[in-house]
């Protein structure tokens, strides 16, 4: 618990000096440190495809690191509440509020027990405005602590009750999804859509992509592509066992007849049915 305590304020304090468009998809990292302590301390074993994974993540790392843009130099609290209130950030805020409450009042009590994209939808969207007001508190205490006090403007507490509202109501569905679902299906869509909606979102606020060329832009969809594939690889896989026989004893995981694939290898149920076959 204090290790994650330490890691949530390192990463919070990491969005007041750098663009979340490159904050956000450097947490697959994490993913990978995971992996390679649980190969050393609980001899979990990284099979082949997950070491493969864990390059890819770092390989798109690499690429995003190399090529994100400069940090926007802002000199007060009230600079980012203008550019919140920017029309195009505006409209982003609208539609996303609007989709989460018809997720939430109409999808959920139909599908949110047979549907993973449902309550991972909710945790996404509000997730993206949850950066977003993340790192305008950050930017407030950089500057306060460099002497210049934001404390007494009124839009420091407003995105602080932004940042509250939101991760309460992210934390609320995430867990139910946890509940519900599968965490090996849960993680890697629910990195995949919150990353993205968070970099749609900054790039829509904060203007990251208009300091840059036309090159740099793809190549940093390209490291997040890359990571996205890394990710999903190494989830996909980390329960892969390694003979038939061991594979066929894992219990399937929740949910799991609705792709038609059990959670080990990723075998058809019908297919692998027959192999039990004599």
């Amino acid at each position: 618990m204090i290790t994650m305590i330490v890691g949530e304020i390192a990463n919070f304090a990491a969005y007041a000096f750098a663009p979340a468009i490159l904050v956000t998809p450097l947490g697959a990292l994490s993913i990978i440190i995971s992996a390679a302590l649980a190969h050393i301390i609980l001899r979990e074993r990284l099979h082949i495809f997950g070491i493969l994974g864990c390059v890819l993540c770092v390989v798109g790392s690499t690429t995003i690191v190399l090529h994100a843009p400069q940090e926007r130099e802002i000199e007060s609290v009230s600079e980012v509440w203008d550019l919140a209130m920017e029309p195009a950030f505006l409209f982003y805020a609208a539609m996303v509020i609007t989709a989460t409450f018809i997720l939430i009042f109409h999808f959920i009590p139909l599908y949110g027990q047979t549907h993973i994209m449902v309550y991972i939808g909710v945790c996404s969207l509000v997730g993206s405005l949850t950066v977003m007001s993340v790192k305008a508190l950050g930017i407030v205490i950089k500057l306060t602590l460099s002497g210049m006090n934001q404390l007494i403007y009124p839009q420091t507490w407003a995105f602080t009750l932004v940042v509250l509202v939101c991760v309460l109501t992210q934390m609320n569905y995430l867990n139910k999804a946890l509940d519900t679902f599968n965490t090996a299906v849960v993680s890697p869509i629910y990195y995949v859509m919150f990353t993205t909606f968070t970099i749609v979102a900054s790039v829509i606020m904060f203007k990251d992509w208009d300091r840059q060329s036309p090159t740099q832009v793809i190549t940093e969809i390209c490291g997040f592509v890359t990571i996205l594939s890394g990710t999903f690889l190494l989830h996909k896989t980390k329960d892969m066992a390694d003979g038939l026989q061991t594979s066929l004893s894992i219990r399937l995981p929740k949910h799991s007849e609705e792709d038609g694939f059990d959670g080990g290898e990723g075998i058809p149920l019908r297919r692998q049915e027959s192999m039990r076959l004599p």
